[in-house]
């Protein structure tokens, strides 16, 4: 669900302070785009696909490999024009059982703890 390697290469990268700062962007900015997609029954097919292509990219570049997979399997969906047929219970459901398992798990892979 989590690659850690690739939490620990931004880590190498930026260090342990700014990715605690990237983290908390990156989980506040992404739980905001989560609620708004809450409860939405639909959302038009251009609007669904860059929701998702945001949500795939910051999940992608902080190791939310599923979560990042859903959300690219969603945008192809929205960008073809079946943004009807994206399981966001799914990608949903994905990310808030990625959370958990980041904000658990982060300090024995990184520098992070999250107490």
């Amino acid at each position: 669900m989590i690659d850690w390697a690739q939490i620990q290469q931004l880590e190498q990268d930026v260090g342990t302070e700014d990715l605690a700062e990237v983290t908390e962007v990156f989980l506040e900015e992404v739980d905001q785009a989560i609620d708004a997609l809450r409860g939405v029954a639909s959302l038009p097919n251009s609007d669904m696909a860059s929701a998702l292509h945001f949500l795939k990219g910051s999940a992608a570049n902080l190791g939310f490999v599923q979560f990042a997979n859903l959300c690219s399997d969603g945008e192809q969906l929205a960008n073809n024009g079946a943004s009807d047929a994206v399981k966001l219970e799914e990608i949903i459901a994905t990310y808030d059982q990625s959370k958990h398992q980041f904000i658990s798990q982060a300090s024995n892979h990184c520098g992070l703890d999250f107490k």
